[in-house]
């Protein structure tokens, strides 16, 4: 689950990147599925339901968390990543020590995002 600013922005990002679908949509929490199954949970940052909020809002978002995606098919994930014209961090490269592609991006609330090949 990641604290984000505007739910519906990031949900949009992620739909887009990841290939997925909303799976419940909403201001405040959504679920992220790919092939029926949930990948990601988006949680507004300043929402706290009964929970209290996830995140502190006073801190920068994003800050030392690396949301990590294994994705079917790759090349097919980095043209939606292309198409999108999202900020990639680290275009695609070989992973030296796991030997599988990567592209490493920003989402809308600067969390590091790695789409990797199987």
């Amino acid at each position: 689950m990641l604290a984000v600013a505007d739910v519906a922005q990031s949900s949009r990002w992620y739909q887009q990147v990841l290939g997925a679908v909303s799976g419940h949509g909403g201001a405040e929490y959504e679920q992220v599925l790919v092939d029926g199954e949930t990948v990601l949970q988006l949680h507004q940052l300043e929402a706290g339901h009964h929970h209290g909020t996830i995140g502190d809002p006073g801190l920068p978002i994003g800050n030392g968390v690396a949301a990590w995606f294994e994705v079917a098919d790759f090349d097919a994930a980095v043209d939606r990543v292309r198409q999108a014209a999202v900020r990639i961090e680290t275009d695609v490269h070989l992973n030296p020590n796991a030997g599988h592609r990567e592209i490493w991006l920003r989402d809308p609330d600067g969390y590091l995002v790695v789409l990797a090949e199987p």
